[in-house]
């Protein structure tokens, strides 16, 4: 999977000043790999039998040994009887020590590369792409690890590992050796709430942390706001450097205790790297120095993503001469403000599934419009309900007509959620319309679009697949999008 495989280390070595209790008299067995997926194990792994929220790694033991286990780490007592003398270790966190696990065995890949890792509630995508972009044209060889995938050098690699905007450990640190090997030596990832609050960054060491900006989502899973706000903090204390966006209030309530070196940009005048707007023209000013920002990307969120990359890039030193230059370069990954044009119709494509970014792009949309935004959006199942009525109140407060549809209900009742929706609209209103079908909706859109109009297809941007019930079923909103405008003609 990963380039020439892990290293070979003792059983005693992993545990050397790792707290734990040992049962078992192979203390020097010689341990190859790590996992919490008793399927993934193989002859030498050890096999971390954690309690998930559904299964209880516990059951999954004896599969392990049958595989060739070396081991058994768990961080609770064992109730159940195995019938061999394979070790079992106890530790305090099981998810703390498969991080340390796999950092080890993968020979800690992190110390020897230059690791920024990019947190928020919207932008993170967008973020690192421009900071790959940007490293690129530099001449910096650099891997993008994120809600995409992963991309070397701009290109799209090729790994077996699970579709995760953070991955875990037992992913990220062989995935960190094989870029090592590759050459590669500045990594950019996407880290969030959920990735931080698990631990699946404890053992990777960050140079640069970036803070962009804390929003609702994500509320649900975590228990509470405080909660999702505390999984991002942690950033703030793994991170040697940060860079912060001093207009978010959220963000700079996480810094105030940090004692470390903290960048920040912003449109203020207290920001380090500031963004100005003098009449539709962008400049990044720095100290006393102005410098114009040119950028293919309008919107003046992403021209703040792009000012958070560029600030990455002044903290590792790069001239601020030849990073403004390569800007004119950057692109939007896919799935984010992703346009279709035909007949005078625009249609886009955006990932927005947040309140705050609903609004956002909704607002940018306004100031081009020439005529009327129809927005198409549902939000997802079996997450955040908080957030649902506040996004139908933003989408009829900007929008000449809403379809309101299904964005992967998972297990909810589709009509459940668009009625969770639909209590954000003041009254009913017949340019609010309801269909629960999402190809369907989206087809209706842009057949009663007319040129001028802008179509803005939300919450699912780059994604693939519908989750529905149980099944997960291919889907693209740009693909629906392309046939309907075909259709449309």
């Amino acid at each position: 999977m990963f380039g020439k495989g892990s290293r070979v280390l003792l059983l005693q070595e992993l545990l050397k000043d790792w707290p734990c209790t040992f049962t078992g008299a192979k203390y020097s067995v010689p341990v190859v790999g790590v996992t919490e997926n008793s399927k993934a194990v193989k002859p030498g792994f050890l096999f971390i039998a954690r309690k998930g929220e559904k299964v209880d790694g516990i059951s999954y033991i004896e599969e392990a040994i049958r595989l060739g286990a070396a081991a058994i780490v768990l961080d609770r007592p064992l109730s159940i009887d195995i019938s061999c003398d394979t070790p079992l270790i106890i530790v305090p966190d099981c998810r703390k020590f498969l991080s340390h696990a796999s950092a080890r065995l993968s020979g800690n890949p992190s110390e020897r590369l230059t690791i920024i890792a990019v947190t928020g509630t919207n932008g993170k995508t967008t973020v690192s792409r421009f900071i790959g972009q940007l490293l690129s044209g530099l001449g910096v060889r650099a891997a993008v690890i994120g809600t995409l995938g992963v991309f070397i050098d701009g290109v799209r690699a090729t790994y077996d590992i699970p579709s995760m905007t953070t991955l875990p450990a037992e992913y990220l640190h062989p995935l960190l050796r094989d870029c090592e090997e590759k050459g590669i030596t500045h990594i950019v990832m996407e880290a969030s709430s959920l990735g931080l609050s698990t631990n699946r960054l404890e053992d990777c060491e960050i140079d640069i942390g970036i803070l962009l900006n804390v929003g609702a989502d994500h509320y649900d899973e975590h228990g509470s706001k405080e909660a999702y706000i505390q999984a991002k903090q942690k950033l703030v204390h793994m991170a040697k450097h940060l860079v912060v966006n001093r207009d978010d209030d959220a963000c700079i309530d996480m810094i105030k205790n940090a004692t470390k070196p903290i960048t920040f940009f912003g449109t203020g005048e207290t920001a380090d790297i500031r963004l100005i707007n003098e009449n539709g023209a962008y400049q990044v000013k720095i100290s006393s120095y102005d410098y114009e920002l040119t950028l293919p990307v309008f919107e003046m969120f992403n021209q703040m993503n792009a000012l958070a990359a560029i600030s990455a890039l002044h903290i590792l030193s790069f001239p601020l001469k030849d990073i403004l230059t390569n800007t004119r370069l950057l692109s939007l990954p896919e799935g984010r403000m992703q346009r279709i044009e035909r007949n005078g119709v625009t249609v886009i494509i955006d990932y927005a599934h947040t309140p705050d970014a609903l609004k956002i792009v909704l607002q940018s949309l306004a100031k081009e419009c020439r005529e009327r935004i129809i927005t198409v959006f549902g939000c997802g199942g079996n997450r955040d309900k908080g957030k649902r009525k506040e996004m139908g109140e933003i989408a009829a407060f900007y929008s000449s007509t809403v379809l309101v549809t299904s964005d992967n209900p998972r297990n909810e009742n589709p009509l459940a959620i668009i009625q969770d929706i639909t209590a954000g609209f003041v009254s009913e209103s017949p340019n609010v319309q309801v269909e629960i079908d999402r190809a369907k909706a989206i087809q209706r859109a842009i057949a009663n679009a007319s040129a001028g109009d802008i179509v803005l297809i939300a919450g699912k941007g780059h994604e693939k697949t519908q989750h529905i019930g149980e099944e997960i079923l291919p889907f693209s909103d740009v693909e629906i999008a392309e046939q309907a405008l075909l259709a449309n003609i």
